[in-house]
């Protein structure tokens, strides 16, 4: 919906294009690497280091995560996360009815669009279009690429009217493009944000917290980004994963969020704060467990 942006991150493998032969030789007359090449070779060596332990902490990681129940992932509780991110991002609970809605919210972020919001201003519905490109060089949207990469970072429909919402309703009927539309959803916002709280500690509600966190604020470090915020819950209070209450810091996660969306958006509703994550935590509903009962801008939802 609402985001600062994207930033992705991409580890890539360093290759090593020099090869260096060493002859026994009198010290007076071995030559010396210029030291330009050697501060070089340095950082190289570094960063090769430095991406080798980043990979074996990820390994790591996923063999805990693999180890932990799925939670949020398991069908029936990823059915329920959509609903609930549908209820706040489009007014109802039956998600596959909005791979097609596109406007422009007046939020700063162009055209949002899709089941969770995909924005021509944040850089995830340009990543979206120019996949679905490449396997489907025909599509409907195609064309719109060049102007889509003008418009990135902005709120501007440079070249995207009038035609880009037309285009893509109808390309919203191809079974192929709703396809395109869950895969970069789960790539971008619920499988980082179930991955991260399972290893924080938390359970199928916190895992929902962080997922709907990331749709609406951005999977970025800037100061309203979901990094952002996970750092300042972080300063209020532990994670379970270091040994503090699960109740507290998702209660200091939710302060955090509520504050970042109302600076951000002066008077807007904080809805999906107040009367929906933040009723299932008083509840004490940590695993998420339905019947759940909440309310989206004034609307009542109920899911028995």
């Amino acid at each position: 919906m609402k985001r600062a942006g994207v930033l992705l991150l991409a580890a890539v493998p360093v290759i090593a294009t020099g090869v260096y032969f060493i002859m026994p030789t009198d010290s007076a007359d071995a030559p010396s690497a210029p030291p330009a090449a050697t501060a070089r070779s340095a950082r190289e060596d570094a960063k090769d280091r430095a991406e080798q332990e980043h990979e074996r902490e990820r390994e790591k990681d996923d063999a805990v995560v693999a180890g932990m129940p799925a939670g949020l992932a398991a069908p029936a509780k990823k059915e329920l996360a959509q609903q609930l991110v549908a209820s706040a991002e489009h007014s109802t609970t039956d998600w596959r009815t909005t791979y097609g809605a596109v406007e422009d919210e007046g939020d700063g972020c162009g055209y949002t669009a899709g089941i969770v919001g995909f924005c021509t201003g944040t850089h995830d519905l340009l990543m979206l279009v120019e996949r679905y490109t490449e396997d489907h060089p025909d599509n409907g949207l195609a064309s719109y690429l060049p102007a889509l990469r003008e418009v990135d970072g902005s709120d501007s429909h440079e070249g995207l009217d009038p035609g880009f919402p037309a285009a893509w309703e109808a390309e919203a009927e191809v079974p192929a493009f709703r396809e395109a539309q869950e895969a970069a959803r789960d790539r971008i916002y619920f499988e980082p944000a179930v991955r991260l709280a399972k290893l924080d500690g938390l359970g199928t509600l916190g895992q929902f917290v962080y997922f709907d966190a990331m749709v609406f604020h951005g999977p970025d470090t800037d100061a309203d980004g979901f990094y952002a915020l996970r750092e300042r819950a972080l300063r209020q209070a532990k994670t379970p994963a270091a040994g503090g209450s699960e109740e507290r810091y998702l209660d200091a996660f939710l302060d955090v969020r509520r504050e970042a969306m109302l600076t951000r958006y002066p008077g807007h509703d904080a809805s999906r704060v107040d009367t929906a994550q933040r009723r299932f935590l008083e509840a004490g509903n940590l695993g998420l467990d339905t019947p759940l009962v909440w309310e989206m801008y004034g609307d009542h939802y109920r899911l028995p």
